[in-house]
């Protein structure tokens, strides 16, 4: 829907020209130059083009209500051309001003100019990252050797590690945030993860894309500090690719009846590193490991360590809850996974419930430093040698990693393995 004028704007020009001095004698009655509106004229046009704006919103307002499309369509148009007929009438009045103020028409030719610049500076950056991440694309796309299968390893994987892979954390400002100074700054935080081969091992250059990324919101906004903190987090974008991701992250605006045009910001990384989700029986486990940056004050605040681990459980889509941690379109699950619950609120996490739109699960402080829990190792892996101890599957993959991430021509890892450009996205930081 374009952009409607405020009736306060226009109100305020017609304020300032009821209270134009009267220079004219007070026995005489003003005379108007042929052609030229009196100011009852102007504010009485003012007054019909602003009901009229009005008037066409509440008709777009309730046709939206009505789900009316199609008027909604035509409605937009007329708007359209409203606004178009008051800008020609506007010109018209502008250029009769014009011609009789030569400076004044110097003073807007400069701003005009100013403004072109500007505006041509802008276009000139999103065109230039537009090439840099078609390029990035291209690279992502064409590196087979980021993933290695290892048949050797895929034997020797200890049975509690269920799924591994990479991890990301990001964040995104509030509304009309451009520099969050603290997370009361931040809106919302995500976590990223992107499922490896178990038999893998990580190779060079950005992470080709598979398509099978998963897309988590932490509406919370910070991860678990404490072994007291439960937090819930939901499956925003199953499956996803990296073009889904850009999607997701870059900026957007809109616009708003009482505060005109809103900004909401790009989403901001502030980790990489690798992740296992295990199971010890009874529990299910998210551990992590963070390859860059070093941590520093923003990690903290957002409640990331070096290392740690997560007890997590899913919630049953079934089950009541209260409304305020309860999803209005919950997952739908087949019936084979449902059935997994056998009527129980929750359940220990299995990777393949990543893979459905609005899971809803609980990560629980566990491992505030080390992931020792997580990876600890089954009874029946201690009787097989040939098995790895998971501690050391997660050590491997922390080395792949970190040897990758040093040969990455890139300053910020997650850029080139998500193809996003350092021009229109913020780049990793460990301090506000």
């Amino acid at each position: 829907m374009p952009t409607t004028r405020s009736s306060q704007g226009s109100s305020a020009q017609v304020a300032q020209k009821r209270s134009a001095p009267d220079t004219s004698s007070p026995n005489k009655k003003a005379k108007t130059a042929k052609g030229q509106k009196t100011i009852e004229e102007t504010i009485n046009n003012a007054q019909d083009v602003v009901d009229e704006e009005d008037a066409i919103e509440e008709q777009i307002a309730g046709a939206e209500k009505n789900g009316d499309e199609k008027k909604v369509k035509e409605l937009e148009r007329r708007e359209e051309a409203v606004k178009k007929r008051e800008e020609a009438v506007n010109d018209k009045e502008n250029q009769k001003k014009t011609g009789q103020d030569g400076d004044q028409y110097s003073n807007g030719s400069q701003e005009k100019n100013a403004f072109d610049e500007v505006k041509a500076d802008t276009d000139d950056v999103t065109k230039a990252a537009m090439e840099e991440e078609v390029e990035m694309d291209s690279k992502i796309k064409a590196n087979g050797d980021s993933v290695v299968e290892d048949p050797e390893r895929a034997r020797a994987m200890p049975s509690s590690i269920l799924e591994k892979g990479i991890i990301y954390f990001f964040f995104r400002g509030r509304v009309g945030v451009e520099d969050p100074q603290g997370v009361e700054d931040v809106a919302r935080s995500y976590i990223v993860l992107r499922p490896l081969p178990l038999g893998a091992k990580i190779g060079d250059g950005p992470l080709q894309d598979f398509g099978n990324a998963r897309l988590l919101a932490l509406p919370k906004k910070v991860l678990p500090k404490s072994k007291k903190d439960r937090f819930l987090v939901f499956v925003e974008k199953p499956k996803a690719t990296i073009k889904d991701l850009k999607a997701q992250f870059g900026d957007s605006e809109y616009a708003t009846k009482t505060q005109g045009t809103s900004h909401t910001p790009a989403a901001t990384p502030f980790a990489e590193g690798v992740y296992a989700i295990t199971s010890t029986g009874r529990e299910s486990h998210l551990a992590y490991h963070i390859t860059v940056p070093e941590i520093g004050e923003l990690q903290k605040e957002l409640g990331l360590n070096e290392n740690g681990s997560y007890v997590v459980s899913v919630k049953n889509p079934t089950a009541p809850g209260p409304s305020n941690a309860t999803l209005s379109n919950p997952a739908q699950y087949p019936e084979s996974i449902q059935k997994k619950f056998r009527n129980l609120r929750w359940m220990p996490l299995e990777p393949e419930l990543l893979d459905y739109e609005h899971t809803q699960f609980l990560i629980i402080g566990e491992g505030l430093g080390d992931m020792t829990k997580a990876v600890e190792e089954k009874s029946k892996d201690q009787k097989d040698e040939s098995k790895e101890k998971p501690a050391e599957e997660m050590e491997k993959l922390e080395e792949e990693d970190m040897e990758r991430v040093e040969h990455l021509k890139s300053d910020d890892p997650v850029f080139a393995d998500l193809g996003l450009s350092s021009k229109q996205y913020t780049k990793m930081q460990t301090t506000w």
